[in-house]
């Protein structure tokens, strides 16, 4: 049982939908710290979290059983571990097909903030930003369905709006680029295809979508991290989170209904996002998947282990400044420090972050983090050699893992696995692999494109050729 909600002069809600290991480690971690330093109104703010669906069910049960409280590990990149018990989510809802926990705390006027991370392909957003209305998670809900973030937050806010629970703000926390706009234009399609008029209508004048910039390397836990913490703290904790050290969180300011002081700790509250998240997913996530594939591809199981490779690391230093850095400028951010920061991070022997975890998702990750990078290097005429070896990269990743090279379960939310193979088997794999819209927009089958990834191709292979002792690891 979840406790009943109190007074609204008691407490401030955020209702966050999404108990993994990213918002414990980034959103809840920014409260706790909040609610500890600060003074009775502060501490009035605390979330109440929980799941669209049940396939978290064993943490947040865990989570449930030790009343939200939970440890986080942080872990810098000289071996100093540090540890805190988070105390911000004072309610874990239970799960349940109809999200009854979820409507309850959602429409209350104690809410004030709905705030969600359910990954980047949750959004369900085709290359043109609008919603996938083919895809069967997204058409399941246009029947009436509530199985994503969309088909919830309709019967949250139409609940709200029926009882009046007054203005709320939708709070994006994933790493989409401009993922508040992102995510409002596409509620909206979602609430007009279902012909919820008075609900959309309500949303246009109720809510704000802010969007934010996120960061903080967390990966998956492992066993070992509860060893440590029982043996660091003396806690049997069923469902701690390890992290790096580093943290940001940069939000626009347009909180409709209310907002914790995050400034007080850290967080920046700015006009506009966009320079801080252009360079985050252009510098930081697009040469994390470049280090995950050429790691994966000489047999390195961690990131760690890829950044301190001399020729990998080249790769990723030679496509921040060659390319990234010339289509971002002028910038409010020191990118060439920035670039280094990254890399540090990446670094860091600890965090021991598995290059098959990051690997995942490649063409999804190319559209959004990669081909911006290489459209505007042929904007401004240039041949960006150095940002095309990211998809070449992974075009070699995916041709070792479906000749059986790389043992490791590929999954991938934009093309499944009968596509990929027949990408594969194309007479011109490099054409087949450059024809795919959802991928490539406006510079898909575009010859400057096509001669770029070949070229690297050709470069990646002959790479791979000059290290023959690390490819026998992964045969």
């Amino acid at each position: 049982m979840t406790p009943p909600i109190q007074p609204v002069d008691d407490q401030r809600i955020i209702l966050h939908i999404g108990t993994g290991s990213f918002h414990r480690a980034h959103q809840a971690w920014y409260l706790h710290r909040l609610r500890e330093s600060g003074d009775s109104r502060d501490r009035a703010w605390s979330i109440a979290a929980g799941n669209i669906r049940s396939d978290m069910n064993t943490t947040h049960e865990a989570l449930a059983a030790q009343g939200g409280t939970y440890t986080l590990e942080t872990v810098s990149p000289d071996g100093a571990r540090e540890y805190e018990s988070i105390r911000s989510i004072q309610r874990v809802l239970p799960w349940s097909p109809d999200h009854a926990s979820l409507i309850e705390y959602g429409s209350s006027r104690a809410c004030r903030i709905i705030s969600f991370t359910v990954t980047e392909s949750g959004y369900y957003l085709d290359n043109h930003d609008r919603l996938d209305v083919s895809h069967p998670d997204v058409a399941a809900d246009l029947n009436g369905g509530c199985g994503t973030i969309y088909g919830v937050l309709a019967a949250i806010l139409e609940a709200r709006r029926r009882t009046d629970g007054g203005p709320v703000t939708l709070q994006c926390c994933d790493n989409l680029r401009h993922n508040g706009e992102k995510f409002r234009t596409g509620f909206a399609e979602f609430l007009t295809r279902r012909s919820l008029d008075a609900l959309k209508q309500w949303v246009q004048t109720h809510t704000t979508t802010p969007s934010a910039m996120v960061d903080r390397i967390t990966p998956r836990p492992t066993p070992d991290t509860c060893a440590r913490v029982l043996a660091a703290t003396g806690l049997d904790d069923r469902c701690p989170v390890m992290s790096e050290s580093f943290a940001q969180w940069v939000i626009e300011d347009r909180f409709i209904a209310d907002r914790p002081a995050w400034e007080k700790v850290g967080v920046e509250l700015v006009d506009s996002v966009l320079p801080y998240e252009e360079a985050k997913i252009r510098v930081l996530n697009a040469t994390h998947s470049c280090v995950a594939w050429a790691g994966m591809l000489v047999g390195l199981e961690y990131i760690h282990e890829g950044t301190r490779d001399a020729e990998i690391a080249r790769f990723a230093h030679d496509y921040i400044t060659q390319d990234v850095i010339p289509s971002l400028l002028p910038s409010p951010i020191d990118l060439s420090r920035y670039r280094d920061v990254v890399l540090d991070r990446f670094s860091n022997p600890y965090i021991r972050d598995t290059n098959e975890r990051v690997a995942a998702d490649g063409f999804t990750k190319l559209s959004g983090f990669v081909v911006p990078t290489l459209r505007d290097s042929f904007a401004r005429g240039e041949v960006p050699a150095a940002s095309a070896m990211l998809p070449a990269l992974f075009l070699a990743f995916l041709t070792r893992w479906a000749d059986g090279k790389l043992h490791i379960d590929y999954r991938d939310s934009l093309q499944d696995i009968a596509g990929i193979r027949a990408m594969l088997a194309a007479e011109d794999p490099v054409a087949a692999f450059c024809s795919d819209r959802r991928v490539w927009g406006g510079l898909t089958s575009d010859s400057r494109l096509i001669g770029a990834v070949r070229d690297a191709y050709g470069t990646v292979n002959r790479w791979l050729a000059s290290r023959p002792e690390t490819l026998r690891r992964v045969s």
